[in-house]
């Protein structure tokens, strides 16, 4: 029986402290929460031969097996490894099991691999981030939606990215039907208008949702071959101060995205308290100010000329 246990090392490992003792639960990362049947079949062996048989599926698209035995750990760090070497997850020793209990499980709707208004495809981008942050302990949550319906619940997050369309408009195929218009009203933010028998998009209120392209019947309107999101930050649940995210970047690009994140860890690597357990990336830019944070999210991003970037942002939310 285990009698010195290292605990914070445990939890790096992706395993729980539970509150039965000499009792753990492996947490098992999913990115972008797309998964195969053989690693789904080899969760559900280890939960049978070495848990207490039952497979928590956590908020963040992951799973939890539960009941294990700590003393079997390390052979449950070799039968897991498929798993990771399938998903490609990054590790810092090879048969070490999962690293990191810091930074979430990078969480993704189902994205334009199933969904018709799903702009872009959100797990391959949440791998991109997933090979950008890790191994990484900080405590960072990030998600990715498909479009402006927000199934992922993105703006609790303290990386929200939001897939967004930007709709071009081919006059000569359109038959002035007013689908996109009525659509636009009814679904989205009513960013068209009809005039002189043509459409007028309004660019300042158009959220990128997608709507008017699914609902053309001569495919006047078409998406722009280059991906845009909305980026908002620093949501959060919690006991203190839970606050949905605001918007940042608007319109903004893939590529700077990956940028600002890791532009961030750095800037939370030098303003932590280590003398906590842990402080959430949002607190952080609450004690340091949002314009300090600013500054080290935006070093070396050169934006196009469409992206909005949003020079204040504050939050409201309930505070205690």
């Amino acid at each position: 029986m285990i009698r010195d246990l290292n605990t914070k090392k445990t939890m790096k490992n992706a395993f729980r402290i539970t509150k039965n003792k000499y009792e753990t639960a492996l947490r098992v990362r999913i990115p972008g929460g797309c998964v195969d049947p053989e690693s789904l079949m080899t969760v559900s062996k280890i939960a049978s031969e070495y848990g207490n048989g039952q497979i928590h599926i956590t908020t963040r698209q992951g799973f939890e097996i539960l009941g294990i035995n700590m003393e079997d750990m390390q052979e449950i760090n070799k039968l897991i490894q498929p798993i990771i070497d399938k998903m490609d997850i990054n590790q810092t020793t090879k048969g070490s099991g999962y690293p990191s209990a810091g930074t979430r499980n990078i969480a993704a709707c189902i994205g334009n691999k199933v969904c018709p208004k799903g702009q872009y495809n959100t797990t391959k981008f949440a791998k991109k981030i997933e090979d950008a942050v890790f191994p990484n302990d900080l405590h960072v949550k990030v998600a990715l939606t498909g479009c402006p319906n927000d199934c992922i619940k993105a703006r609790s997050h303290d990386f929200g990215i939001i897939g967004m369309a930007l709709p071009i408009y081919e006059k000569d195929r359109c038959v002035s039907c007013g689908a996109c218009v009525k659509k636009c009203k009814s679904l989205s933010t009513g960013a068209l208008h009809a005039e002189n028998y043509r459409v007028i998009r309004d660019h300042s209120k158009c959220i990128g949702c997608g709507e008017c392209v699914l609902n053309c019947p001569t495919n006047a309107w078409t998406r722009d071959s280059k991906k845009y999101y909305r980026l908002a930050i620093m949501g959060r649940s919690g006991k203190k101060n839970p606050r949905l995210a605001e918007d940042f970047l608007i319109w903004a690009d893939e590529e700077n995205i990956i940028k600002i994140i890791l532009n961030t860890y750095r800037y939370v690597e030098h303003y932590i308290d280590r003398s906590l357990a842990k402080e959430h990336v949002g607190y952080i830019v609450d004690r340091t100010g949002f314009m300090e944070f600013k500054k080290w999210a935006l070093k070396g991003v050169n934006f196009d000329d469409i992206t909005i970037v949003n020079q204040n942002v504050s939050w409201s939310g309930v505070k205690y």
